[in-house]
């Protein structure tokens, strides 16, 4: 890996760069300026929302509100990832919860473990290492490939009954702080070949409400969602999830792989629908939370998921799927007593179509996946680094950048400053419509959509304002030696 100077974990907003530099480039209210395609942000007026700050959801009647003392920061640990990245690497200062993926259930209901003999003694030492300092650790049920099982664990009291007990047993096993139910999709199928019912959703909360009776009170149970809630018995969104919110302590929205690798490219994380032109309009973080709580799952009780990976797509294309400019005023249509607010916070993204943050090239680089292969597929953000695809951007050569170069972007009238760039033939992009990055090599023909410190640090701000209880990131083997994608998710939750 190219040697680099971390991000500062403790910079403030004082820190930062004043919103009032004129190269600084902003993001303005829509009612300030109506920008075109070629505006250049440097040329723009600076104008912030006096409308407040983001109110926290209403809990609902009959749900208890889960207490924090502050936003919570956590993280999955693959067993995979322990080659590379042993669980005593973990810097858990910075971190509060830790899931370990996967246990998979197996047509008997007993628990296996997702493809590595070593997963029992890693997961020893992964809680030993997080409980010497005070941190919690969760196992990960099922995961994309081992939701095979989940509809038939479910589907009968005897059942339901057998699977929590098998559960337990390991949760007191491995000494564990809680389970996360990573069902991948009650109700869908998921991946080719899960079992699968028009009851799964109902039998779900069923088998939920067996598992909290059966575990300890303090033991803390989660599951993972899509963006959008449970399937209800006809396939579509059920309307009411109140009932998940009496034995779930928190959901964690999986608000990454929207697109995948396809040409033409897509983000893979999208924190909105910016430009009201997505063909998966709630396939995003301010939709998802909006969606889930009017569903009657509290803020308080929501987790959004953000992802260290990116994806490769073989193309030339200059910018993301569903992506091309409109002429209209950004931020969310929502309804009910929060629009408002929830406006005045993506109101700062108007339609400014792309700006070029870095317009040079030192020799092409060839951006390879997790299988060596270079046309599709996930590769970590630690890894376009070390592969030369992004680089460093060092505080002696940002005071000379231009807008390009640096692009520090005003959220929530906070000015979050870019701490990366491109290199070797990529520039980076910034996609208003979905807030998020991505790069492109012309030599290579790659574009890679991601998210780096930057676009984190927007997407943790999003959280905090909306009042959800924290972020978690798949996974924490994707970052940097010095911690730069988790710390920028500290500095959006207001914790350094």
């Amino acid at each position: 890996m190219p040697d680099y100077t971390p991000s500062p974990t403790g910079a403030g907003t004082s820190d930062l760069e004043s919103a009032s530099d004129p190269d600084a480039v902003l993001f303005l209210p829509p009612a300030a300026v109506t920008p075109t395609p070629s505006t250049r942000s440097s040329d723009l007026v600076a104008s912030t929302s006096s409308s407040g700050p983001f109110p926290v959801q209403p809990t609902p009647t009959g749900i208890n509100t889960l207490s924090a003392p502050r936003p919570q920061v956590m993280v999955y640990y693959p067993d995979w990832a322990a080659a590379a990245f042993p669980p005593e690497k973990i810097d858990f200062n910075r971190i509060d919860w830790i899931d370990f993926a996967f246990a998979i259930p197996d047509a008997k209901l007993n628990l296996g473990w997702d493809g590595s003999d070593d997963a029992p003694k890693l997961l020893d030492r992964l809680v030993t290492a997080a409980h010497a300092r005070g941190k919690k650790v969760k196992l990960s049920i099922g995961g994309w490939t081992g939701s095979k099982y989940f509809s038939t664990a479910v589907a009968t009291p005897a059942n339901r009954q057998k699977f929590s007990q098998n559960i337990l047993g390991i949760y007191k096993q491995y000494h564990l702080d809680g389970v996360d139910i990573d069902w991948e999709y009650p109700g869908q199928e998921g991946n080719k070949g899960n079992r699968v019912s028009s009851s799964d959703t109902a039998n779900f909360l069923s088998f939920l409400q067996t598992l909290r009776a059966i575990l300890p009170p303090d033991a803390k149970i989660t599951a993972a969602t899509m963006t959008v809630p449970f399937a209800d018995s006809n396939g579509s969104p059920r309307g009411d999830v109140s009932a998940f919110g009496k034995v779930l302590d928190w959901i964690l929205i999986m608000n990454y792989d929207t697109w995948g690798s396809s040409n033409p490219p897509g983000p893979n994380a999208p924190l909105n629908d910016g430009c009201h032109n997505s063909t998966q309009p709630h396939a995003n973080a301010a939709a998802a939370v909006d969606t889930w709580t009017k569903a009657g799952f509290p803020a308080s009780r929501i987790v959004l998921g953000v992802p260290s990976y990116a994806y490769i797509s073989r193309s030339t294309a200059t910018s993301l799927r569903t992506r091309t400019f409109l002429d209209r005023r950004a931020g969310l249509h929502l309804s009910g007593a929060a629009t408002d607010d929830i406006e005045a916070i993506t109101e700062a993204l108007p339609d400014l179509g792309l700006f070029n943050t870095d317009s040079y090239e030192n020799g092409a680089v060839l951006v390879t996946n997790e299988d060596g292969g270079t046309d599709n597929g996930q590769v970590q953000f630690r890894e376009l680094l070390r592969q030369g695809a992004l680089k460093y951007i060092p505080d002696s050569d940002a005071s000379d950048m231009d807008y390009n170069r640096r692009g520090p972007l005003l959220y929530a009238g906070k000015t979050i400053n870019n701490y990366f760039t491109g290199d070797h033939g990529f520039t980076r992009y910034w996609d208003q419509c979905s807030g998020t990055p991505f790069l492109r090599s012309e030599a290579a023909r790659q574009v890679i959509s991601y998210d780096d410190p930057q676009s984190l640090e927007i997407k943790a701000t999003f959280a905090r304002q909306a009042g959800l209880l924290g972020v978690n990131m798949f996974d924490v083997h994707g970052d940097t030696d010095h911690w730069d994608l988790i710390d920028g998710l500290r500095r959006g939750l207001g914790l350094s």
